[in-house]
């Protein structure tokens, strides 16, 4: 207590002679005198006083502190368990970032990409899938869901389709519909103007082909159109010559038992090989490409005054503006109807069908010259730009050097399992296809080339050999095969270089897991750069929300009006 008091006495005293402006020396000695008197207590009370300032405890309620977990558990600071019992959807080399095929993801919930840091230089080695969590293609599961006992399933008789052409079905092995067939023949027998949009390997072709002839086999025996029987009935407009041979064999098979004649016309060919063709007797379908078909009508080899059907085929390419010149043009030259009751009768107009595995970008501009849009019927899948289900598809992050090694053991493991398959191979250049054709002549691997430097009649025999077996089952080709071409045996697609959009994936991906193909096909991808990795990205966030592909057209734009016209106005 006598300390306390001493140690008050001096602090009144240092003000008193601050404020009376003694020396502050003088204060220093009487100070230092005061603390050499202070007892040993002293020192102990002041160690004592300072303690609880330097260790402050703050005690937080346990319902404060379960709503700070709370938060950081939504902001995802805390990992959210994805992996339930069951098939794994996504299955990664790190198996923590697996995702169950039970799982599904809110809406505003973050995801965890296997993808997040495949642009560094040290993921080469990493690798990801998306597993096949159906063992169906989504086009014929409903007839696998249905039951014979409930229902008896849906034939082409149904469909009101002739006699002999559902015999000529049964020659091919085809003979029951798919979805696409069961929505689109029925809207196409009714004379409406069609957009069909599905996935591939969905039955497009016959979608559209059966309807069609059995339509002319019906005018014939009518005599309905006995005047016009030298003018061509049906024009089916294709973006190659490949694919304009591949549709006029299956459109030859549908129309030979009824005595309609079909011909084909594609590009690399001379004008008087396209006059020798309509020198001889005019075809009832003439299937051909752009730039065949305008050389023909500028040249007044045919004339469409009389057409039926007219019929794009691949409308996503079509549409494109390399194309879309070239397709106005002929369409002008087409009276295309604008209402189901003008395709009848004397004086008909042709009947505007346009198919596409995905939504064109521009149909509204084109069309909207030519027909009504809102007469125009909409056909489009529910798998429209989704990822295929029955496919599985595996993304690698490789070294450019090391792709040809990856592709090598890929093609081996193909050949130990039983069944084995062809292969394609795709690439984005012909240099690309080119070089590594030489790599595995090396290597041993028996194997054909296919790239849009090659003359149009070599291409088209060597994917017809290709097609049918026997010589080789690798096949490296350019994105000259993805669009439409029948690749039925084909079991095993790899991107060696990752394609440059999500249009050029689904096309790739789709060579295989068609309808009437080899089942339990796969899909595998290189990447390599780091632009690469932003597709990959947004491909495995459609597979772990189950969407479609982003920036995807899905619907038919009005055109807008042209600024010549509205500064007229004003």
């Amino acid at each position: 207590m006598h300390s306390v008091k001493v140690g008050y006495v001096a602090s009144a005293v240092s003000r008193a002679l601050c404020s009376s402006g003694i020396n502050h020396r003088e204060f220093v000695k009487v100070s230092a005198c005061c603390r050499v008197r202070c007892s040993v207590s002293q020192i102990r009370y002041c160690r004592t006083a300072a303690a609880p300032k330097e260790e402050t405890v703050i005690r937080v309620p346990r319902s404060m502190q379960r709503r700070v977990d709370n938060v950081k558990q939504t902001r995802g600071q805390h990992k959210i368990n994805t992996i339930k019992a069951g098939k794994l959807l996504i299955q990664s080399k790190h198996p923590d970032l697996n995702q169950s095929a039970a799982y599904t993801h809110g809406k505003f919930e973050e995801l965890t990409l296997c993808t997040q840091g495949w642009k560094h230089n040290k993921s080469f080695g990493d690798y990801f899938s998306i597993n096949n969590v159906k063992t169906v293609a989504p086009f014929v599961a409903e007839h696998a869901d249905e039951g014979v006992e409930q229902k008896a399933p849906v034939t082409f008789h149904n469909l009101r389709i002739c006699k002999p052409l559902v015999e000529a079905l049964d020659h091919i092995n085809i003979t029951r519909p798919t979805t696409v067939q069961l929505q689109t023949i029925p809207k196409v027998m009714k004379g409406h103007n069609v957009l069909c949009a599905a996935e591939t390997g969905s039955g497009k072709t016959l979608s559209y082909l059966l309807p069609l002839v059995h339509r002319l086999h019906g005018d014939k025996e009518s005599d309905v159109y006995a005047g016009s029987a030298q003018k061509i009935r049906a024009v089916v407009l294709v973006p190659s010559r490949e694919l304009a041979e591949q549709v006029a064999a299956v459109s030859r098979a549908l129309c030979a038992p009824l005595g309609l004649k079909t011909s084909s016309v594609g590009g690399g060919r001379g004008v008087g090989h396209i006059k020798m063709v309509f020198k001889r007797d005019h075809p009832d379908v003439l299937v051909a490409t752009p730039g065949a078909l305008t050389k023909a009508l500028r040249r007044r080899c045919l004339d469409l005054s009389e057409l039926s059907f007219f019929v794009v085929d691949e409308a996503d390419t079509m549409f494109d503006p390399s194309f879309s010149d070239m397709l106005e043009d002929i369409l002008l030259h087409a009276n295309i109807a604008r209402d189901p009751k003008e395709t009848r009768g004397p004086g008909h107009k042709a009947q505007l069908l346009v198919v596409g595995a995905t939504f064109p970008g521009g149909v509204g501009e084109v069309l909207s010259q030519v027909t009504d849009l809102g007469s125009l019927v909409v056909i489009k899948s529910k798998m429209l730009h989704h990822l295929m289900p029955h496919v599985k598809q595996s993304f690698l992050k490789v070294r450019g050097a090391d792709k040809i090694l990856e592709l090598n053991q890929a093609l081996k493991l193909l050949q130990q399992k039983k069944g084995g398959g062809a292969t394609l191979v795709f690439c984005n250049k012909s240099t690309t296809v080119n070089w590594l054709g030489y790599s595995l002549d090396e290597m041993g691997v028996r194997h054909a080339r296919l790239q849009g430097e090659m003359p149009a009649v070599v291409r088209a025999g060597i994917f017809r050999s290709f097609q049918k077996g026997g010589q080789a089952d690798v096949l490296v080709c350019t994105d000259i095969a993805s669009r439409g071409l029948d690749t039925s045996r084909v079991s095993l697609v790899v991107n060696y270089d990752a394609p440059e959009s999500h249009t050029d994936y689904i096309h790739r991906a789709g060579r295989v897991g068609r309808a009437g193909g080899v089942e339990g096909g796969e899909v595998l991808s290189f990447i390599t750069h780091p632009w690469d990795v932003e597709l990959v990205q947004k491909i495995e966030t459609a597979a772990r929300r189950r969407t479609s592909l982003p920036g995807m057209e899905s619907e038919i734009h009005e055109p807008k009006p042209k600024e010549v016209e509205l500064e007229e106005e004003e």
